[in-house]
C-alpha cells in the first residue's frame, strides 16, 4: 500500500538541544514517506546555522525573521508542505519532545480509516516520569471557559499525576487535543485554512480543533501513538507573560465559538467566581504580583481584543 506523505512540523525558538534531541527520535521512526521542516523563529544565537550543518538535507529549514509565536511559526511550515511539498498531511510536534518510533503509523493508520476524522492527537507522557500521563485528550466548558484535560490538570504549572496502566488505550473522539502532537488532513487544511495568529500561543489548536468541527471533521484521541514531552521550554522563557496570553486568549476563543447565553454565563462565573479564585491563587499560593498583573492585562486585553506582539 502507498502511504500518504505527512511534514513533520517543528517549531524552534532558542531551543537549540531540545529541537536536536526530538529530529534524532525522528530519524527512528519507522513510518515511511515524511519529511521535517524546522521553522526558526527569531532565535537570537544561531541556531539555524547549527540545524542546518547538522541535519543538512534531512531538514527543510525555514528562518522567520522574528518570534511569530507558535501559530505564526506553525502557519509558515504549513503554507510550505502544503503549497511546495504538496503533503497530504500535516503533523505539528512541539520540538520539546521525543517520539516512539510507532507513533506516526499508528496516527496515520487511524486517521485513514474514516473520511470523517480530520485531526488527530497522541497519548502524551512527561519526559522526565515517562510513565507518568501528562495529557490524552480535552474538552472546553463553553459555560464557564474552563479547559479541562485527562488526566486532570489543576493549573498548568500543578502536576496531577497519573501512571499509565492501560485506562486511556481506546480509541475517541474529543474536543480538542494538545498541540504538541497533532496531525492534520490535508482536506482540512484546505477547507479551514491555518492557525490564527491572532492568539500567538495558547487556544491556538483548540481553536482549530473546533473550527474543523464545525467544517464537519472529528478530532480522534489515538492511545497508541506515544510521545514524551519536556513541557513548557519556550513558555519559561517568557515567564508571567505565559497567563497573559492564557487569558486573552480564552475570551477571544469564547467569542468566536461560545453562542450569546454561552457567553453571559461564561461572563458571569469568570468575574463573579474565576478572578477571585485565580488572584488568590497567584498571591497566596505562587506569591507573586507579576503573575496577578499579567493576568488582569490579559483579561482587559480579552475582552476588548487589542493583540499585541510578545
Amino acid at each position: 500500500m502507498i502511504s500518504p506523505n505527512v511534514s513533520i512540523i517543528l517549531v524552534n525558538w532558542n531551543g537549540l538541544e531540545d529541537t536536536i534531541e526530538c529530529l534524532e527520535s525522528l530519524r527512528h521512526i519507522t513510518y515511511p514517506d515524511y519529511n521535517v521542516i524546522v521553522v526558526d523563529n527569531g532565535s537570537r544565537g544561531n541556531d539555524a546555522q547549527a540545524l542546518s550543518e547538522k541535519f543538512g538535507a534531512y531538514i527543510y529549514l525555514i528562518q522567520n525573521a522574528d518570534n511569530y509565536g507558535f501559530a505564526g511559526g506553525v502557519n509558515a511550515g504549513m503554507k510550505y508542505a502544503r503549497d511546495d511539498l504538496k503533503a497530504d498531511y500535516v503533523l505539528l510536534l512541539n520540538n520539546d519532545t521525543v517520539v516512539d518510533p510507532e507513533f506516526l503509523t499508528e496516527m496515520v493508520r487511524v486517521v485513514g480509516s474514516d473520511p470523517t476524522i480530520g485531526i488527530a492527537g497522541a497519548k502524551i507522557f512527561y519526559y522526565d516520569e515517562p510513565e507518568q500521563l501528562q495529557s490524552v485528550y480535552c474538552r472546553v466548558n463553553l459555560l464557564t471557559g474552563q479547559p479541562t484535560q485527562t488526566p486532570l490538570m489543576i493549573d498548568s504549572n500543578i502536576r496531577h499525576k497519573v501512571t499509565d496502566n492501560g485506562q486511556y488505550n481506546s480509541v475517541k473522539k474529543v474536543d480538542w487535543v494538545t498541540g504538541c502532537c497533532f496531525l492534520i488532513k490535508r482536506v482540512v487544511l484546505e477547507s479551514i485554512g491555518l492557525l490564527d495568529e491572532g492568539y500567538f500561543y495558547y487556544w491556538e489548536e483548540t481553536d482549530y480543533c473546533y473550527r474543523a468541527r464545525q467544517a464537519g471533521y472529528k478530532t480522534i484521541y489515538v492511545p497508541q501513538a506515544r510521545v514524551w514531552h519536556k513541557g513548557g521550554r519556550s513558555v519559561k522563557k517568557v515567564w508571567g507573560r505565559s497567563r497573559y496570553y492564557m487569558e486573552r486568549n480564552r475570551f477571544i476563543f469564547m467569542k468566536k465559538h461560545a453562542n450569546a447565553w454561552q457567553y453571559r454565563l461564561f461572563l458571569i462565573y469568570f468575574f463573579g467566581i474565576h478572578v477571585w479564585l485565580a488572584t488568590g491563587y497567584f498571591i497566596i499560593i505562587c506569591h507573586s504580583f507579576e503573575l496577578v498583573s499579567n493576568f488582569y492585562h490579559g483579561v482587559w486585553d480579552g475582552l476588548f481584543y487589542h493583540p499585541i506582539g510578545a
